[in-house]
């Protein structure tokens, strides 16, 4: 799902960071994981054990000038609550939004929703986990500025 997410984070989204919106890596790292947040906790707390957000990310390409930051979020779901079923609840939820839907059905199987921000790079893609009853977030900010010659290595 990782490479699907660095496959996928800037397709058909303009690679430039919009003159509205130049956020810096941490401003684009916190509305990422905000909206990480926000689907985490669409799903019923009765079904939820736990939430876990990746305290780091990596930063990719967008374009020569410009990266996005991508993290993941994991939802650990109460023994026998089956992903699926709440992963198309976040799909429904989404509809009308500010957000394009595409969904899949996984080489593994399992049902992924694609949460892909017509305007930017923003991406949310949300599946079942590696592991039995989660559910994972993976996530991508809209692309910003970079440096030129700036390392960008390392965890963000």
């Amino acid at each position: 799902m990782v490479l699907l997410l660095g496959l996928v984070g800037c397709a058909g989204a303009s690679s430039e960071p919009s003159a509205a919106s130049n956020p810096s890596w941490q401003e684009a790292k916190a509305r990422t994981q905000a909206m990480e947040l926000e689907i985490a906790n669409l799903f019923p707390q009765n079904k939820v054990a736990k939430v876990d957000q990746g305290a780091t990310g990596l930063l990719f390409n967008c374009s020569d000038s410009s990266v996005n930051w991508k993290g993941a979020t994991t939802v650990t779901l109460n023994a026998g609550t089956e992903p699926e079923p709440l992963v198309r609840e976040v799909e429904a939820k989404y509809q009308d939004s500010r957000f394009d839907i595409e969904t899949r059905t996984a080489p593994a199987g399992h049902y992924e929703v694609g949460l892909v921000s017509p305007d930017t790079a923003e991406i949310y893609l949300i599946a079942a986990g590696w592991d039995p009853y989660t559910i994972r977030i993976a996530s991508g900010s809209e692309c910003f500025p970079w440096p030129e010659g700036e390392y960008m290595g390392g965890d963000f």
